[in-house]
């Protein structure tokens, strides 16, 4: 008797469950192929019907994947996923540790090594978990960070969006000094306010907030409270080294946070890319951050668009890029209130600098001095069209900047074609719902979610 196909099982579970068959559901489940490893999207933004997935609609599908081998990557965002959704989603996360568990000593240790290449066809497959925008609480933060403190699969688990709040923040941190697989974890605009009204719920081992304040530092103990959810992801930092990606915008993050995320980042030598977009850091923060990057030649990635740290802290900045142990790959600092002053100091930076090769600035002061140095950047080839978010045009003999249309983003790490395409200036999308993809390494990061936020 053939073996069911994905849609088969999915409309059999509906009818053993009583649960209403999604017709968007079905489409996507009935174009999957049977074979290879593919990323299966059901995004709300996308699907059809008026009603979003909810959590009966991830009992089915949950019930459908649990052992499938051929799906790798599962994104649910932009739908009305609530806690009990996510508790479901953790016990299919469990499932994969379970079957980690009954392997044999040396393809565990060869999946320390490579979690991605050595994996059988009878292991599950989930290595992607995306919920961004959902309804999510603390307590489903909870559940997912708690079961990912034994599942050893799962490469990016998306977050963003959700109102998980700073116990469902504290949880992840917490997750990630036990989980040594998770390579990236996107937590921008989780509601980590009001962090004064919350009580404590420390580390273990870790001292009491208010000794974490440093003597004669200018930040008020209101500030350092509100802080206190980067004390753990700092503290998680140290320890943790496979995440390669940290995604904290939208968090409220002011230059007491910065700093102590440096000195976490300090002992931390995996994390290539911080994502520190829309927060309130000024130059005060950017300095701490390029006294980290002096030293640091794991980052490569840096965003702080919509932030606030002006000329002080482009000159800051141009210190890291002119000194001779740069790592920098990319940086963004669009939005920043930067005038002539700060952007003539990274232009004249950029010129000696040879490791940075995208920087993304649009939405700053744009005077005629930095548009004549930034048109001979572009004419010399040291700044190419497609690694920068602005284009200069000249009218009746003078040089301007318009805002470029970039076609095709940068390759985060690696720069292979076919890989997630993304800069930090814009996100890209793709139009189809269900991506065939190979299984990525920590060498051949290919991953085929796109960014949502």
């Amino acid at each position: 008797m053939a073996e069911k196909t994905l849609s088969e099982v999915y409309e059999a579970v509906c009818a053993e469950n009583q649960i209403k068959v999604v017709p968007d559901v079905l489409d996507v489940l009935q174009e999957a192929i049977e074979s290879g490893k593919w990323t299966l999207k059901l995004t709300g933004n996308r699907l059809k019907c008026p009603q979003r997935l909810g959590d009966a609609d991830v009992l089915a599908l949950t019930k459908c994947l649990k052992h499938n081998k051929h799906v790798t990557g599962l994104d649910l965002s932009y739908n009305s996923i609530e806690d009990e959704g996510a508790g479901l989603l953790a016990d299919m996360l469990q499932v994969s540790a379970a079957v980690a568990a009954e392997c044999s000593l040396e393809e565990n240790l060869s999946r320390f090594i490579d979690p991605c290449v050595c994996w059988q066809d009878d292991d599950s497959a989930l290595l992607s978990l995306d919920l961004t925008l959902n309804d999510l609480q603390m307590g489903g933060a909870k559940v997912l960070a708690a079961s990912l403190q034994t599942n050893s699969r799962l490469l990016a688990l998306r977050l963003a969006g959700n109102k998980i709040g700073v116990g469902g923040a504290m949880a992840a941190a917490a997750m990630l000094q036990v989980n040594k697989t998770l390579q990236e974890l996107h937590l921008a605009d989780c509601h980590l306010r009001g962090l004064e009204d919350q009580p404590e719920c420390p580390l273990p081992g870790r001292q009491p907030l208010a000794a974490l304040q440093p003597p004669g530092c200018g930040f008020t103990l209101r500030t350092v409270f509100q802080e206190e959810w980067a004390v753990h992801v700092a503290q998680m930092l140290e320890v943790n080294n496979s995440l390669l990606e940290l995604h904290l915008g939208k968090m409220e993050l002011s230059d007491s946070g910065v700093e102590v995320l440096a000195e976490g980042l300090r002992r931390n030598h995996s994390l290539r890319y911080l994502d520190l977009r829309c927060n309130r850091v000024t130059c005060f923060g950017v300095r701490h951050l390029a006294d980290l990057l002096k030293n640091n030649r794991s980052l490569e990635i840096v965003n702080l668009s919509s932030n606030r740290i002006g000329d002080e802290g482009a000159e800051y900045l141009s210190e890291v890029l002119t000194g001779s142990d740069c790592s920098l790959k990319e940086l963004s600092v669009c939005r920043n209130n930067m005038g002539t002053e700060g952007l003539l100091s990274l232009c004249e930076a950029l010129k000696t600098n040879r490791t940075v090769t995208h920087l993304f600035f649009w939405g700053n002061l744009l005077e005629e001095p930095v548009c004549q140095v930034v048109s001979k950047l572009m004419s010399s080839g040291r700044l190419l069209p497609e690694q920068t978010d602005v284009s200069p045009y000249l009218v009746d003999g003078r040089v301007f900047l318009a805002q470029g249309h970039l076609v095709k983003s940068a390759q985060a790490f690696n720069g292979r074609s076919g890989s997630r395409q993304r800069h930090l200036g814009r996100q890209s999308r793709t139009a189809s719902r269900l991506t065939t993809n190979e299984p990525s390494t920590p060498k051949r990061r290919c991953h085929q979610m796109d960014q949502t936020l």
